[in-house]
């Protein structure tokens, strides 16, 4: 059984942001605010622009724009139960020093299909915008 009062703070960067199509899978988790990550990570549109890929790197990353939400453990385990295939938790580094759980991607996935760094468009938002 889950203790009810445990709270995970995770960092929202694609389709779960506010006004993006799956912000309902946050289940009114409490919204902290906006921030970005470390500029150690790079952006990609995965299959097709289906949901982006972000994943650390050691060199060229930038800062990914996103949200931070304190979950309740129910609302993390429906959270990570309805991620897309392939992605993850894992914790990642914020501008500001701190660390949030995020849901990355398989690097050598994103390798082998080809699919677009997206990171120059400034985030999923600015970049589902640039290309609707």
């Amino acid at each position: 059984m889950t203790d009810s009062t445990e709270t995970v703070t995770v960092f929202i960067c694609g389709s779960a942001l506010r006004g993006q199509p799956d912000n309902q899978n946050l289940q009114n988790a409490e919204f902290v605010g906006a921030t970005e990550t470390a500029p150690i990570y790079r952006l990609h549109a995965v299959k097709e622009g289906w949901h982006p890929g972000i994943y650390e790197v050691e060199a060229d990353g930038i800062a990914i724009p996103g949200e931070l939400y304190v979950m309740t453990a129910e609302q993390y385990a429906y959270l990570k139960d309805n991620e897309p295939p392939h992605m993850y938790p894992h914790e990642v580094k914020l501008v500001d020093g701190g660390t949030a759980i995020a849901f990355l991607y398989p690097k050598e996935l994103i390798d082998e299909h080809s699919w677009p760094d997206i990171s120059s468009y400034g985030g999923w938002a600015a970049y589902k915008a640039a290309t609707a």
